[in-house]
């Protein structure tokens, strides 16, 4: 999703993921990819299998353990290890004299704040190490698309022109706290990268979906089982809707009187919640429409997601329900990552910017 949303102005000289349904999507989407697509650990790759000196590396690691602080030989268990390993690679180019010339560090918000902002420190000391400087920006998936999905992504360059240094409504809360809590030296190595807010929004939910008559819906039965799981707030949402209402529903476990309980929680906001992948029991997200009085409900279809991660229905899905979730669910929205490169990436990478840094 990275590569679509970079564009035709970009080439992928190489490519690797180690999840056999993310790799298949690949190789589907992209006629090209038996020539640099890998698939497989990158702890087994070596930068002899990376060809030339790329303009930008992009690294999207696991998001559930962000364990990148400490000693590299304590993360063999975490998932976010993939890092270090994507990092290895880096320093070996480096050492090569192929360092690429951009960085970009996409992951959830919680990057930012883990261990106190220790992991964060150790992303950015890696950075700095190698002579980039760096900056964070949280980017909400809602300012170009109708679902909640914040995300951060860290830019690191050499050559930082002063015309892109700058303010950002993207320098949220998140980022600025871990700006603060950087040591003295990282904190000097850090860019506050100038990204204006991309034109507002023009879409919302119940435009991505599908007609009605196209979907499955849910026996009354099973819609009340799920309106049943609304606390009186969400209730209220309901009774409340005017007309053809459509909202999402995300059930989650909420500890109410110190015990578990899982709940319905639906929003009319015209925005779906964070995409999430159905691994570790995360549940799939649910439509509900209000229409004269009467409320019926169905499950989001693994199209439906896709166009929430701005894939255009022409984007070939894995054929079963299960790994489409995953691979919409996993990704990182297309149009922010085309908003990114627009403002901030290729203006980096243009001979004026250079000369400018210079």
């Amino acid at each position: 999703m990275a590569r679509l949303g970079l564009g035709a102005g970009w080439t992928c000289a190489f490519a690797n993921d180690f999840d056999p349904v993310k790799a298949g999507a690949y190789r589907a989407n992209f006629p090209d990819a038996a020539a640099h697509f890998h698939e497989g650990d990158v702890w087994a790759l070596d930068a002899a299998a990376l060809p030339g000196r790329a303009d930008l590396a992009w690294a999207s690691s696991p998001c559930q353990d962000f364990s990148l602080a400490g000693a590299r030989a304590g993360l063999g268990g975490g998932r976010s290890s993939a890092f270090f390993g994507f990092w290895r690679l880096i320093e070996a180019l480096d050492a090569q004299g192929r360092a690429p010339r951009l960085i970009v560090i996409e992951n959830v918000v919680g990057l930012l704040s883990s261990h106190g902002g220790a992991d964060f420190a150790a992303l950015g000391a890696a950075l700095g190490a190698r002579g980039y400087r760096f900056g964070a920006l949280e980017i909400d998936a809602a300012s170009v698309l109708p679902q909640s999905r914040p995300r951060v992504f860290v830019v690191a360059a050499r050559d930082v022109p002063s015309a892109l240094v700058g303010e950002s409504p993207f320098h949220t809360r998140a980022v600025r706290a871990a700006y603060a809590s950087l040591p003295e030296p990282l904190a000097q190595r850090w860019v506050w990268w100038r990204l204006a807010a991309p034109p507002a929004r023009n879409t919302d939910l119940a435009a991505l979906l599908e007609a009605d008559e196209a979907v499955p819906w849910h026996t009354p039965r099973q819609t009340e089982r799920l309106l049943s799981l609304m606390g009186p707030l969400h209730r209220a949402r309901l009774a409340m809707s005017d007309g053809r209402a459509v909202g999402a529903v995300f059930r989650r476990t909420r500890i109410e009187d110190g015990r578990k309980v899982q709940r319905a929680e639906v929003r009319f906001d015209g925005l779906a919640g964070c995409l999430r992948t159905p691994r570790g029991g995360s549940s799939r997200q649910a439509i509900v429409v209000v229409e004269d009085g009467r409320a019926r409900s169905r499950l989001m279809s693994p199209r439906e997601a896709a166009r929430l991660m701005g894939l255009p229905d022409s984007y070939r899905l894995p054929p079963t329900t299960t790994g489409a979730l995953m691979v919409a669910g996993d990704g990182v929205a297309v149009p922010v990552v085309r908003w990114l490169a627009h403002e901030l990436l290729e203006p980096l990478l243009t001979p004026a910017a250079v000369m400018a840094a210079e």
